[in-house]
């Protein structure tokens, strides 16, 4: 997936390699056509994040983040919940392997 995203968007991505943590979120329940992604994408820049988030076909809202531990924790206690018109049924989290990340956190169409 993230080498069909630097095909995409190659000045955008690099590796980092020395980033503490890198995690992924999948958020269930009423969470696409709610603004979660561009909330997620603006709440990951705030916070100095580097990733992105995006839809997923079983209706799922996926974010893939990069930085330290006190920042990925505020990110996804916010995304537990989200935007005041999304629906949160539940959440999987858990470490992952991201070898490209962005150079800030951005928004997959």
């Amino acid at each position: 997936m993230g080498y069909i995203i630097q095909l995409l968007y190659p000045k955008h991505f690099t590796t980092y390699p020395n980033f503490m943590l890198y995690e992924r979120m999948r958020i269930y329940g009423r969470v696409q056509k709610v603004l979660f992604r561009d909330s997620a994408r603006t709440r990951g820049n705030k916070l100095g994040l580097k990733g992105f988030v995006r839809n997923r076909e079983d209706g799922s809202v996926e974010i893939y983040a990069a930085g330290n531990k006190e920042q990925i924790e505020k990110l996804f206690q916010w995304a537990a919940s989200g935007p005041p018109f999304a629906s949160v049924k539940n959440c999987e989290r858990d470490s992952c392997e991201l070898p490209l990340v962005c150079d800030r956190f951005y928004l997959v169409l």
